[in-house]
This record gives structure tokens, C-alpha cells and sequence, in this order.
């Protein structure tokens, strides 16, 4: 029997939202996971087409890779107390989770981000939450203090780096960059610029409006400030901080003893280091697998500015190319290593808990506990 015209287009129009709708998933596949390994990759080949490689590999095989051994247990450490620092969090909301597993998500999240950048934190709340038998929105919501403390961290860290280190930047940056940042600072536009999105802050959080558009910033905005606030009434905040402090501590500490691998890197001390860790910490915020690329260019800008070779793109220096090279490598196995552990523990722990070895109570039974 013949499909009735009204029926077939409406056929035609499922079958064409349906299209849609797919094509929009794809596309934005493409862009969450195939353009950050566009830019990494794009990166490490400019990279390699502009240093000399023969002499980049010398490079990295004279360093000395004792220290490598030291740099391996801060970075295991920085995971264990990021573990830590979450364990607070998820215990101030009811989620008494086992810190072998904390520290294991976060190994696992690493090796997610490699493959899928940013995808790890996502990927750890659903883990924990399965596990835990708890609400994934409430664990995501334990995620927003761990963000935002971190986001703060670096912009103090970026602010001391700043203000320790103005001389050599500034003789770095040279006599027409130095106008162009001081006509930038001075520039009358920018501090309007600025007026008008302070007064466009406070209107959005005190005017009365039913928009669908604002009022979904102002409930992000807030939920992330609560969230970020909620530090201050946690049980064990100071804890907190101090976790806090470990952890981007071992972050610096990572980097610091790498640059006593290297004959050219050994006497950069506190200050340059910081700089470089700094540089480093932005090159990771660029949306490539694991910093690929961006971490490198940042370290060989960094290095510039003390006298390891000059930032020139064309011919990128062999010792700051090798150190980058060496430190970003070794620093990504050790993720890779951990990740394979991490998803083998956590298979253990599965059959486990399924066969009765390992109990995990619902969010109920602790809470009557």
C-alpha cells in the first residue's frame, strides 16, 4: 500500500532532524577531540622542522637520568595528594569514597586526558559516582571547588613569577615590546572596557529578568562562586590548603629538578624555574592531548629569557628543544604507565565489589550509619 503524501513528509522531516542531530554530534566530536590533536600535532611538527634534530638528540642523551628517577616520585606524589584534597571535598557532601580508589581515578583521569583532553574530569566523577552508588551531579559539583582553587593558584603563581622576574622579562621582551605592553596598560579604551564589564556584572546579578540566556550565567556563575566558598565552611579546610600547597609544590618541584639533568639548565635556580613553570602551566591550557606541543613551545620560550638559545621560530634551539623534549616525554610515559595500573586496579576492584569481597554501602546505609 502507497504512504499517504502527508505521511511522507513527515517521514522526510523525521528522517532530516534525525540527520541533523547526528551531524551535530559528529561535528562537535570533531571539535572537542579532533582539533586539539590538530593543534599538538601541528605544533611538533613545526617544532621538528625547526631545530636541528641530530643535535636535539644529543641533547637528550647526554642528560643525566638519575634526577629523572626523583622527578617520577614528586609527580606520583602530586596525584596522591590531588587524591587527598578530593577525599575532603567528597566528605564535606556525604561520599566517604576509599582513597586507593580517589587516587587511582586520578591516575586514570591523566590517561584519559592524553587521548581525550579534558575529558578526564568528567571521566573520574563517573567513576567514583558508579562506585560510590552516588549522585554523579553531586560529585561533579565537588569538582567546582578543585577547579577554581586551582585557577586561583596559578594566577597567584603567575602574579609572584610577574613581579620576581620583571627584569629579566622585560630585557627579554625588548625596548618595542615593553611601549607596546606599557601603551596597552595606558591605553584609556581598555580601562572603559573594563568599567563597562564590571557594570555589566552587576547589572546581570541585580536585575529582575525571566531571560532563559542570563539567568543560566548567573546560576553558573553563582553555583561556580559557592562552590569555591564552600572551602571556607568544609570541615578540614586548612587541610585543604595545604593539600593545595603540596600539590602545585610537586608540580614546581617536577620541573626544578629536571633542570639539574641538564649541564645548561642545572644553574637556573628558584626564580627562572618559576618562570618556565609558569610559561609551562599556560602552554597545558592551550586544547592540545596532554600539552602536546604547547607545552614545548612554552618551555623554549621560557628558557629564551635566560640565555638557553633565543625564541627564534625558524631555528628553534637544540638544548631548549632536547629539555623540552626529554622532560614532556618522560613526564607522559609515567601517565601512560600509571593509567594502565589504574584501569587494571580498578577492573580488580569491580570484580570485587560484584563478588561480594569488597562491599560499598548506598549514600543511605552511610547516612544511617
Amino acid at each position: 500500500m502507497a504512504c499517504a503524501p502527508h505521511l511522507c513528509i513527515e517521514c522526510a522531516i523525521l528522517l532530516t532532524k534525525y540527520a541533523s542531530a547526528q551531524m551535530k554530534k559528529v561535528l562537535q566530536a570533531i571539535l572537542k577531540f579532533g582539533v586539539p590533536v590538530v593543534i599538538g600535532v601541528f605544533l611538533i611538527w613545526f617544532l621538528l622542522t625547526n631545530v636541528n634534530i641530530s643535535e636535539m638528540k644529543a641533547v637528550m642523551a647526554s642528560a643525566n637520568f638519575w634526577w629523572f628517577g626523583i622527578v617520577i616520585v614528586v609527580s606520583v606524589f602530586s596525584h596522591v595528594f590531588r587524591a587527598m584534597r578530593w577525599q575532603l571535598q567528597l566528605r564535606a557532601i556525604g561520599i566517604e569514597a576509599p582513597l586507593s580508589a580517589l587516587i587511582n581515578s586520578i591516575f586514570g583521569t591523566y590517561a584519559v586526558n592524553l587521548v581525550f583532553p579534558r575529558a578526564g574530569e568528567v571521566w573520574r566523577c563517573g567513576y567514583i559516582a558508579n562506585r560510590e552508588k552516588a549522585s554523579f551531579t553531586k560529585v561533579v559539583g565537588s569538582m567546582v571547588a578543585d577547579r577554581m582553587s586551582d585557577t586561583f593558584t596559578v594566577l597567584f603563581i603567575t602574579l609572584l613569577a610577574l613581579i620576581l622576574a620583571k627584569d629579566a622579562i622585560y630585557q627579554c621582551l625588548g625596548d618595542q615590546m615593553q611601549n607596546a605592553v606599557i601603551g596597552l596598560l595606558t591605553n584609556v579604551w581598555l580601562w572603559i572596557g573594563g568599567a563597562v564589564m564590571v557594570a555589566l556584572l552587576v547589572w546581570l546579578f541585580t536585575c529582575q529578568t525571566t531571560n532563559a540566556l542570563i539567568l543560566k550565567v548567573r546560576t553558573m556563575v553563582l553555583n561556580l562562586w559557592n562552590g569555591f566558598a564552600a572551602i571556607g565552611k568544609m570541615e578540614g579546610k586548612w587541610m585543604f590548603l595545604l593539600y593545595t600547597l603540596c600539590i602545585w609544590g610537586c608540580y614546581y618541584f617536577q620541573l626544578y629538578f629536571a633542570t639539574f639533568a641538564f649541564d645548561f639548565t642545572a644553574d637556573l635556580g628558584f626564580v627562572p624555574v618559576l618562570v618556565l613553570f609558569v610559561l609551562s602551566s599556560i602552554g597545558m591550557g592551550v586544547p592540545t592531548n596532554g600539552g602536546l606541543g604547547a607545552w614545548h613551545m612554552a618551555i623554549i620560550l621560557g628558557l629564551s629569557i635566560y640565555g638557553v638559545g633565543t625564541f627564534d621560530v625558524k631555528n628553534l634551539d637544540p638544548n631548549a628543544s632536547g629539555f623540552a623534549m626529554l622532560v614532556w616525554g618522560i613526564q607522559t610515559l609515567l601517565l601512560i604507565a600509571l593509567g594502565i595500573y589504574a584501569f587494571i586496579y580498578m577492573e580488580i576492584d569491580r570484580r570485587n565489589i560484584a563478588s561480594g569481597k569488597t562491599v560499598v554501602k548506598t549514600q543511605s546505609d552511610k547516612m544511617q550509619l
